[in-house]
C-alpha cells in the first residue's frame, strides 16, 4: 500500500503538452481521433454554466466537425429544461405538459425522479405531452435514442423520425431505466416524442450519424451547479446511458461555483472529486477522462477573499506573496497517520523554512475602477490546485484552463479587448472568447496527438 500512494503522488512531470498534462491517458482517445476520418468519435462533456451554455463546447464541436465530419449532435437533455436553454446545431421544442426535475436549483427537490448523465429528469402531467428536435442540416442523423425509466403503470411514448416510428412501451414490474434506439434507413433533420397511456419520464435523448465519419461532442450542462450536485445522478440510470451511448472521451468541466463558495473545504473537495471520478470510471469502464482545471475569473466581492485557507487572494496588479508548502493530500494524511500506528516513520520529512524570495514584478492589469478592486477568489486557486494533484494522482489527463487563458487575472484583459473575449461580470465568455478557448483546448489535444 505504501508503494501504491508513493505512486499516486507522482507528478505530471515530463508527460504535458502546453496547458495538457497526463497527454498519456488521452492515448485511447487520441489514437479514436486519428481515425475519425473513417469510424465516429463520440465526446461527452459534464459541467456548469460553461457546459450548458455551449459556447465553448459549441466552439470545440465547430472546430472538429470541420476537421473531420459531423456524427451528430449527440446527447441532450430531454426537452428544453431551463429558461434559455441554448442547443447550438438544433432547435428544440415541447409542449408546456412536462414536470422539469434537475440535480440542482428550484429543478432540485428530494425526493427526485432519477436523473441520469443529463442531470435533467422530464415527466408528464398529461397524456398527449411531446416534445421535438430539429437538426441543422449538417447536424443530419439516422440513429434516434430515447432514454426513460420503465415502472408499473409506466405509459407509452411515439418515437417519430422522417418516415419511421417505433412504440416505447414503458409499463415494467419493477421501475429501471432503459434506452431504445429508432434506426433509419437514411439520414434525416428532425424527431420528436409523443406520450400516451399514462406517465412517462425521460432522461435523455440524442441524434447520431452512424456509418460514416465525424466527431460528436455532447454539452451537458447545469447552470450553477457544482460536481457535489452531479452525484445526486442515478448509477442505474447513468449505467444505462453510458452502455447505450458509448463515448471515447468523457469531459469533466467543473470548479468555477466551487471556486465561488462561501468556503472551500480541501477536504470535502478532494474526496468529492475522489469519488466520482471513481464513480465514472467503474460505470463508463475504460473510457478516457479529461479534467478541465477551473478558469480564471475575478470578483470584487469581499466574502471571496479569503474564501479558502490559501487566501487572501491579493488584487489583480498586486505582487504575489511566496506561497506557503501546499497541505498534506487525503491520501497522505491516511498513509502517514498508518505509518505511525506500525511504528513506521513518515514519508513526508521536516522542511526547512523557505529562504526569503522577492516576489515577482506585478502584472500589468486594467484593476482600477470606482467600483473596487478586482482579484481571482481565493477558493478558485484552492480547487484547482486540488484539481491537478488528484488527476496526478488517478492518472486523469488534466487541462489548465487559467494557464491557457494566460494566468491570473487574465479575466480583466479579456474583458476588456475588442472584441471583448469575457462578458462584464468576469466569469463567463463571449461568443469571441468562447471560439479561443475552444481554440488552445483542441491545439493541445492536437499537439498531444501528434507527439
Amino acid at each position: 500500500m505504501i508503494a501504491l500512494a508513493a505512486a499516486a503522488a507522482l507528478s505530471f512531470a515530463g508527460n504535458c503538452v502546453g496547458s495538457l498534462c497526463g497527454v498519456n491517458e488521452l492515448s485511447p482517445f487520441l489514437a479514436k481521433l486519428h481515425q475519425a476520418g473513417s469510424r465516429p468519435v463520440n465526446i461527452l462533456q459534464i459541467g456548469d454554466s460553461h457546459t450548458a451554455g455551449d459556447t465553448i463546447t459549441g466552439a470545440w464541436r465547430d472546430i472538429l466537425q470541420q476537421k473531420y465530419g459531423s456524427a451528430g449532435r449527440g446527447i441532450l437533455p430531454p426537452g428544453r429544461p431551463f429558461n434559455g436553454y441554448i442547443t447550438q446545431g438544433a432547435t428544440v421544442s415541447m409542449s408546456p405538459d412536462w414536470q422539469i426535475a434537475g440535480d440542482f436549483g428550484s429543478a432540485w427537490s428530494s425526493p427526485s425522479p432519477p436523473l441520469g448523465i443529463s442531470a435533467y429528469s422530464l415527466t408528464t402531467r398529461t397524456d398527449g405531452a411531446s416534445m421535438s428536435i430539429a437538426a441543422d442540416p449538417n447536424q443530419a442523423f439516422n440513429r434516434f435514442v430515447v432514454c426513460a425509466i420503465m415502472r408499473p403503470g409506466g405509459g407509452k411514448l411515439q418515437m417519430r423520425a422522417g418516415v419511421n416510428s417505433i412504440t416505447f412501451d414503458l409499463s415494467s414490474p419493477t421501475e429501471r431505466p432503459e434506452c431504445r434506439t429508432l434506426r433509419l434507413s437514411s439520414l434525416v433533420t428532425s424527431a420528436d416524442v409523443i406520450a400516451s397511456d399514462g406517465q412517462v419520464t425521460m432522461t435523455s435523448w440524442a441524434t447520431f450519424h452512424d456509418g460514416g465519419s465525424g466527431v460528436t461532442l455532447s454539452n451537458l450542462g447545469v447552470v450553477g451547479s457544482q460536481l457535489v450536485h452531479w452525484a445526486r445522478t442515478d448509477d442505474a440510470v447513468l449505467t444505462e446511458e453510458l452502455r447505450t451511448y458509448k463515448p471515447d472521451l468523457i469531459v469533466i468541466a467543473f470548479g468555477t461555483n466551487e471556486g465561488f463558495s462561501p468556503r472551500v473545504s480541501d477536504f470535502e473537495f478532494e474526496a468529492t472529486l475522489r469519488t466520482q471520478i471513481g464513480r465514472v470510471r467503474r460505470i463508463a469502464g475504460n473510457v478516457p477522462i479529461l479534467l478541465l482545471g477551473a478558469p480564471d475569473a475575478l470578483s470584487r466581492r469581499a466574502e471571496m477573499r479569503a474564501n479558502a485557507s490559501n487566501g487572501p487572494s491579493p488584487n489583480c496588479g498586486t505582487p504575489m506573496a511566496v506561497a506557503a508548502p501546499p497541505r498534506e493530500n487525503v491520501v497522505t494524511s491516511i498513509m502517514n497517520r498508518l505509518r505511525d500506528t506500525m511504528g513506521l516513520s513518515s514519508d513526508t520529512p521536516a522542511q526547512p523554512d523557505p529562504a526569503p524570495v522577492a516576489p515577482p514584478p506585478p502584472a500589468v492589469v486594467n484593476s482600477g475602477t470606482t467600483r473596487g478592486p478586482l482579484f481571482p477568489p481565493a477558493g478558485l486557486k484552492a480547487v484547482r490546485d486540488m484539481q491537478r494533484r488528484v488527476a496526478a494522482s488517478l492518472n486523469v489527463a488534466f487541462w489548465d484552463w487559467e494557464a491557457a487563458m494566460g494566468g491570473r487575472c487574465t479575466a480583466d484583459r479579456w474583458v476588456h479587448m475588442d472584441p471583448p473575449m469575457m462578458r462584464g461580470d468576469y466569469v463567463h465568455y463571449t461568443s469571441a472568447g468562447g471560439r479561443e478557448i475552444a481554440r488552445r483546448l483542441e491545439n493541445d489535444i492536437e499537439k498531444a496527438g501528434g507527439r
